[in-house]
């Protein structure tokens, strides 16, 4: 039987291909793709990241290749992404592995939302795969349980997070691509990310466990780990290897210890 894969993406702020590389690839692959979100409506792309000509102004080069950007757009024609649950709704018994992702709005609906917290704390609990990509990454932090003495659930863990040096620090708005009524996303304007993501998860980890952050990593160079049962990526340039990195621990049929 297909491996059931729960996706949880935002509404107020999602970094296009950073759904569409692991979307992709966990249906290409034929596992059974759920995705859910905040408010149970589409989670809209922003503007910049389905913007073919748009240049990192921490990274400096363009990071949406005009084939993703095409393909954003052909799965939002399509409807691919329409009509997913509500977090608050979603259940971990009915799924085997659970998936989070980034973008800019990450961390105003999904990183400190409780709904979240126990979705990620169950799956852990019940020794399932746990993935995250970019600033998704943070709701591991906030994820605690007296199982694990009110630690983070990756304490002791290798993780990968979106480093330091990348953190933008100017005004930050969240205009989203297609916005409707449905969906008209947020108005708030931001001093750069809500919270410095690499600080977070260094504490989180503990004096045991490394977190991995390469200012330096690009397409050619992705950085995506995989330490049981979380798999964690850096940023957008890492979203492919990310959804490959899932689709390969998933396929392993051999018991992996915990």
């Amino acid at each position: 039987m297909s491996k059931k894969v729960l996706i949880l993406a935002s509404n107020l702020g999602l970094w296009g291909e950073e759904l569409q590389a692991p979307w992709d690839a966990l249906n290409k692959a034929g596992f059974d793709v759920t995705l859910a979100t905040p408010k149970g409506i589409t989670p809209l792309p922003l503007e910049l990241s389905v913007d073919k000509n748009f240049i990192d102004p921490m990274q400096n080069y363009h990071v949406n290749p005009g084939e993703v950007v095409d393909r954003i757009n052909e799965i939002l024609d399509n409807g691919e992404w329409d009509n997913p649950i509500k977090i608050e709704d979603a259940n971990m018994a009915d799924y085997d592995v659970l998936v989070l992702v980034g973008g800019p709005g990450s961390p105003l609906d999904l990183v400190g939302n409780p709904f979240v917290h126990k979705l990620c704390v169950d799956a852990y609990a019940q020794g399932k795969i746990l993935g995250a990509l970019c600033y998704a990454v943070g709701a591991f932090v906030w994820a605690r349980d007296t199982d694990t003495l009110h630690r983070s659930i990756i304490y002791g863990k290798k993780i990968v997070a979106h480093p330091r040096e990348w953190d933008f620090t100017g005004p930050l708005n969240y205009p989203l691509s297609r916005r409707n009524s449905q969906n008209a996303g947020t108005d708030l304007v931001t001093q750069g990310f809500i919270f410095p993501l690499c600080v977070v998860v260094e504490d989180a980890v503990g004096p045991g466990g490394r977190v991995y952050s390469d200012p330096t990593a690009n397409r050619e160079k992705p950085q995506v780990m995989y330490d049981h049962p979380f798999v964690t990526a850096l940023s957008v340039e890492s979203s492919i290897a990310f959804g490959n990195k899932l689709v390969e621990v998933l396929s392993v049929s051999a018991e992996v210890p915990a």
